[in-house]
């Protein structure tokens, strides 16, 4: 069954990261916790059943409460495509930030986080190399350390 909790805007994730560490230490009955792209102010929790599900987030701060009824699979599948597609980005590629302070910078990719979707750079313009942390959805990927040459080069 999968439930509706209501948090506070912008505090999605760290709903999840207190759900998902609180389901843990606790072995609770909880399949998935969700945060969908796009939607503030909510995250989704699949869990055996109702009381479950409100033991996962009792106590946790910015968590507002539990809808009434469960969500059926199919209202939110929608919601859950973006999360379906393979980021394609690598260690050493060069990218451009597409959002943010350092937006139209180029940088070189240091490290990936696939959990967190975050990409650790380091802007190629700077006079020092210092790692910046952005999300994956900040970057986009314009060359490839190791692109593969035409065989008539």
């Amino acid at each position: 069954m999968i439930f509706t909790i209501r948090t506070t805007a912008n505090r999605e994730d760290q709903v999840l990261d207190f759900i998902t560490s609180n389901v843990q230490k606790r072995n609770l009955n909880v399949y998935s916790v969700i945060r969908p792209h796009g939607l503030r102010g909510y995250i989704f929790i699949e869990a055996e059943d109702k009381q479950a599900a409100e033991e996962a987030f009792y106590g946790i701060p910015y968590a507002k409460g539990l809808l009434g009824s469960p969500v059926d699979y199919k209202e939110i599948e929608s919601m859950l495509e973006q999360v379906k597609k393979q980021v394609n980005i690598q260690k050493n590629d060069i990218v451009e930030i597409i959002s943010g302070p350092f937006m139209r910078e180029k940088a070189k990719v240091t490290r990936i986080n696939q959990q967190k979707e975050e990409v650790v750079v380091e802007l190629l313009e700077a006079a020092v190399p210092i790692p910046i942390t952005v999300k994956l959805d900040a970057v986009k990927v314009i060359r490839r350390e190791e692109e593969e040459k035409p065989e008539n080069e």
